[in-house]
């Protein structure tokens, strides 16, 4: 079920017309994953996959939908709504900063902060902090 609602959140993302460009970062941190979006205007939805974990055992996919609330040339300020599924199954609540610091704004910094909640679980919430690097395929 939760990958049916995973595949369905990322084909009606597609879907979406407008301005978009295609990227890819690293978020390092105790769950640490990598990440493929596409940035539209004020939406940056991404498919999220684990990294440093047996395949096998502790593999988990997360599918976000960040808003880009504060938008300028060399940084973003944004929040979102996400799900995940594998280890820690449930909500994902996102809030990060992104920056561009160079004058092609194709490779940036971020940092985030993220809730990732249980559906139906006795297990607490975990409050995840990640930085990484981030890089865009096509420049603005």
């Amino acid at each position: 079920m939760k990958q049916l609602i995973l595949l369905l959140l990322m084909v009606a993302l597609a879907a979406l017309p407008g301005f978009a460009q295609v990227n890819t970062s690293y978020h390092q941190s105790s769950i640490p994953f990598i990440a493929v979006g596409y940035e539209f205007e004020r939406f940056a939805p991404e498919l999220r996959f684990s990294t440093d974990v047996y395949t096998g055992s502790n593999f988990s996919l997360e599918a976000v939908l960040p808003y880009k609330f504060l938008r300028k040339e060399d940084y973003y300020l944004d929040a979102g709504l996400g799900v995940r599924a594998g280890e820690f199954d449930g909500l994902v609540i996102p809030v990060g900063l992104s920056v561009f610091p160079f004058e092609k704004k194709q490779f940036g910094f971020h940092t985030e902060v993220a809730l990732l909640g249980s559906f139906g679980s006795s297990l607490d919430p975990i409050f995840r902090g990640s930085w990484g690097i981030t890089f865009r395929f096509s420049e603005r």
